[in-house]
């Protein structure tokens, strides 16, 4: 029987296929160190899990409005203005089932076929296929790391065209573990005034920040970036919460409405006993749960990125945002270890697992084929294994 052609021409995953490769060998009993994973490793926080065992035992297991309840949309709508400084009304915000569906479903809302879309690389392996799904083409403007894998606006200038309908921006980053400045933002949005371009900024890194790093909504710069801009977050990353498929968008009152009708045919609410713990989630504890997250996770990034500076041939900037470190390790293209040709990411990657038992993911998926991103979200422990292991195995 017939599978359609979107359907074949969209690829796996990058990030899921090595997470699952690296699951099936550890099921064999292979002791694999993974570095693939976009989710926190800690527990999500106690007062979230007992807030959704009460909404269970009171009944909260039946259909909702398809955009949200109107408790939690206040409740992000609370959280927006008194942290991001961001003035939306309630209807202003619909919940979506987790951050991939609020890119998809935010997409869908807002671009025709044949629409262009400013893909910055490196960018999330998400991006170019929900794109693609929209029926619109993805401009991929390639970045490097003498501008710290960033945009800038003579880059964004140059890329608009009549048919540009749309910029993502994705600060703190996946894969690239950098945050824009609230300079190079305030220069990203002056170099979109007087055109039609919406921007998807997804701000779902938000809270995992470090060092001196500042974060800054695109939608608080200015009243033209706030008219265009579509404000995508979750609870995955923050509350360590990736199973429950909580995301939101908070955006102009058309294209959140427009989202709404797309969420009443597509898959109607977010789960509902869920809904109700998100609103708990946001409550009085949530500093304290976050904090004990990013503290660890910073001191893993430092560590992570000062030990890769140390292997021959690879280079690390220091995470400023997320969970992942971007190593340049493309100087080690060309050569042939353990019997394997080592031509770009993809074959490093491969012959890294089946070799060393370590499994990152290759930056090909990315945009950026000289890098591999490397998450954090593991103990020190793991990382100190990998990372001896990765080191031994280049220098081969």
């Amino acid at each position: 029987m017939k599978i359609s052609k979107r359907a074949q021409e969209v690829p796996p995953s990058a990030t899921i296929a090595v997470t699952a490769r690296a699951q099936e060998l550890k099921a064999q009993g292979v002791d694999v160190v993974g570095f693939g994973a976009g989710a926190p490793d800690f527990d999500t926080p106690e007062y979230i899990k007992e807030a959704a065992i009460k909404s269970l035992k009171a009944g909260q297991t039946k259909y909702t409005p398809a955009a949200g309840i109107v408790e939690l949309r206040t409740a992000i709508a609370n959280k927006l203005k008194n942290e991001n400084g961001l003035e939306y009304d309630p209807a202003q915000v619909i919940v979506n089932i987790g951050g991939k569906h609020s890119v998809y479903e935010a997409m869908q809302a807002v671009l025709d076929p044949g629409d262009e879309v400013i893909l910055p690389t490196p960018y999330w392996v998400t991006y170019p296929e929900t794109v693609k799904l929209a029926g619109a083409i993805p401009k991929v403007v390639q970045t490097d790391k003498s501008t710290g894998y960033k945009i800038t606006p003579a880059q964004l200038k140059d890329a608009i065209n009549e048919k540009t309908a749309m910029l993502v921006l994705n600060s703190p980053n996946n894969p690239g573990g950098f945050t824009y400045t609230p300079e190079e933002l305030r220069a990203v949005a002056k170099a979109l005034e007087g055109t039609n371009v919406w921007v998807l900024s997804d701000e779902i890194y938000e809270k995992l920040i470090y060092g001196d790093t500042k974060f800054i909504s695109f939608a608080t710069l200015s009243d033209d970036a706030c008219s265009r801009t579509l404000t995508l977050n979750g609870f995955s990353k923050t509350f360590s919460m990736t199973g429950w498929r909580l995301g939101y968008t908070a955006g102009p009152i058309d294209a959140i409405k427009a989202m709404g009708r797309l969420q009443s045919h597509m898959t109607s609410n977010a789960v509902t006993f869920g809904q109700y713990a998100a609103i708990e989630a946001l409550g009085a504890p949530a500093a304290e749960a976050i904090e004990t997250m990013r503290v660890e996770f910073e001191r893993r990034g430092k560590y992570m990125a000062k030990r890769l500076n140390s292997i021959d041939g690879v280079e690390c900037a220091e995470s400023t945002g997320a969970f992942y470190c971007f190593p340049d390790v493309s100087s080690h293209y060309g050569r042939t270890i353990g019997g394997a040709k080592i031509a770009g990411s993809m074959e490093f990657a491969e012959a890294l697992l089946d070799q060393a038992n370590v499994a990152l993911v290759p930056g090909l998926p990315f945009g950026c084929d000289e890098n591999v991103r490397l998450s954090f979200a593991c103990s020190l422990e793991q990382i100190t294994k990998g990372l001896d292991r990765l080191q031994e195995w280049l220098s081969k």
